[in-house]
Parts: C-alpha cells; sequence; structure tokens
C-alpha cells in the first residue's frame, strides 16, 4: 500500500503496469478513492504504467482543514497536489486523463504546465460545473447530515437507472465509498468545483485532447462535453452510449476502446 510524501500531504497511490511504457496519471472524481478505476485497470495497465492516487482528503490521503468557512480547496491546489506527486515519483512527463473534478484537475495541468502533459483525456467533466447555488445547496445539506444522506441521490446522478438496479451491491459499496469521505475533503473539494472557471484556460490547452462524456450523464451533460471541446483547439468528442457520469464503472469496455487508441496514437 503505496504513500508517499507529496508537497504538503502524504498520498496514497498505485504505480502499475510495465516498467518503461508511457506513463497515464489517472485522477477521480469527487467522493471516489482511486479504485474507482478499477474495471479498467486490467487493460490500461496492458499498455501503460498507470499512475492512481487518492485526491487530497479522499481514500486514504491526507485531509487538510478546510481555510474558513464558505472557502475550501482549489483547482490549482489540487493540480499542485498531481504536480508533486509526479516530482516525488520523478516522473516528468505522462498522459492525464481526469473524470469530472479530475477532469477540472487534468485541464489545470495542460494549461499550466503543458511540459508536463502529453495526451489529455477529459472525461465527463467540463471548464465550470454550476450553477454555484447547487453547489451551496449540497454544501449546507452535508453539514447539517452528513455524506450518507447524499449518498443514494449522488448514485442516481453517477449511474443510469438500468445499472442500478442489476447491480445493487455495487451501488452499496459506492455509496459507502461517498459517506465514509472526509468531510473536510468532500467539501473542499465540493467548493473547489464550485469556484472553479476554466473557460479561458481551456483555449490555452496545447495537448491533443480527447473529451469523453456518457450520453445519460445529468452533472455533465454531452451538451457540455460538447461545449468543452469545442473550446479546446483540436479537441474530440466522443459519446459512450448507455453510460451516465462515471463510464469508467458502467461502462469500462467502452471507455478503454476510446482510451487506448487514442493515448497510443502516433
Amino acid at each position: 500500500m503505496p504513500f508517499i510524501a507529496a508537497g504538503e500531504i502524504t498520498t496514497h497511490y498505485a504505480l502499475e503496469g510495465p516498467e518503461g511504457a508511457p506513463v497515464l496519471l489517472l485522477a477521480n472524481s469527487l467522493g471516489t478513492s482511486f479504485h474507482v478505476w478499477d474495471p479498467v485497470m486490467a487493460e490500461l495497465a496492458a499498455t501503460f504504467r498507470v499512475l492512481r492516487y487518492d485526491m487530497r482528503g479522499h481514500g486514504l490521503t491526507d485531509a487538510t482543514p478546510l481555510p474558513a468557512e464558505n472557502a475550501g480547496y482549489s483547482i490549482p491546489l489540487l493540480a499542485a497536489d498531481a504536480l508533486a506527486l509526479l516530482d516525488a515519483l520523478g516522473i516528468e512527463k505522462v498522459h492525464v486523463c481526469g473524470l469530472s473534478i479530475g477532469g477540472m484537475v487534468a485541464q489545470h495541468l495542460a494549461a499550466t504546465a503543458p511540459t508536463r502533459v502529453d495526451r489529455l483525456v477529459l472525461c465527463d467533466t467540463s471548464a465550470l460545473i454550476g450553477p454555484a447555488s447547487v453547489w451551496d445547496e449540497r454544501i449546507t445539506g452535508i453539514r447539517r447530515d452528513g455524506l450518507a444522506a447524499i449518498a443514494p441521490g449522488v448514485m442516481g446522478r453517477w449511474f443510469t437507472d438500468a445499472f442500478r438496479e442489476k447491480a445493487p451491491q455495487l451501488m452499496r459499496g459506492y455509496a459507502n465509498m461517498v459517506a465514509r469521505t472526509t468531510l473536510d475533503g468532500y467539501l473542499g473539494c465540493a467548493m473547489a468545483v464550485r469556484d472553479a472557471d476554466l473557460r479561458a484556460a481551456a483555449a490555452t490547452i496545447t495537448a491533443p485532447t480527447l473529451v469523453i462524456v456518457g450520453d445519460q450523464d445529468p452533472a455533465t451533460p454531452p451538451a457540455s462535453a460538447q461545449a468543452l471541446a469545442a473550446a479546446i483547439p483540436g479537441a474530440r468528442l466522443e459519446v459512450i452510449a448507455d453510460a451516465s457520469h462515471i463510464p469508467c464503472v458502467e461502462q469500462p469496455a467502452a471507455l478503454t476502446r476510446l482510451l487506448v487508441p487514442f493515448l497510443t496514437a502516433a
């Protein structure tokens, strides 16, 4: 179970796949640990040296206190965490695939540290995920009732009705993942998403970029993904059928069929 000092925090990570292969950094979504990528790991680790990590306050990575009542972490802070992890491991350049908030972190990395990012995959994310009032309502509810209270509703946004009905034990497990996230970690990252506007940064991204979205994603819907792809020079958009917000769990084969050819293209 690898841990490493990365900047100001101790980060839980996993590095798997052939030594010497191109490194693929996976940045996961709000309320998840890096195990959200488990369903795609066999396929990805056959080709890439895959680096997964738990974001600040998630999984087994350190949480840090919120700086103020209505101030959380920030996308630049979370991107700095990712760079600190690469530096600590001696990794100079990576492909990056980010999911949801992980996709916002990936956008910031590509825009502000372009020499560190080879190819970029933005999965079920956007340059602006709002409105802020929705995040404020969620934050108020979590402070009042706890994370366990929102977990069922989160499952409804993450997965299609059909998938939830056929995999009730999996839904219970992912609800537990949300509920057991640290309160500071979840709220800090929720406020980071609430406060982020990466639309100007997206236009400066030079890395070859693939934008992916589930066709039934209510959190970052296909129209939002289309706008993101249009904002990034040369970006391509792909829509995964019968998927909501977490296609690496719901449609892992469809996701890897898009990822691997894009990341290995000459």
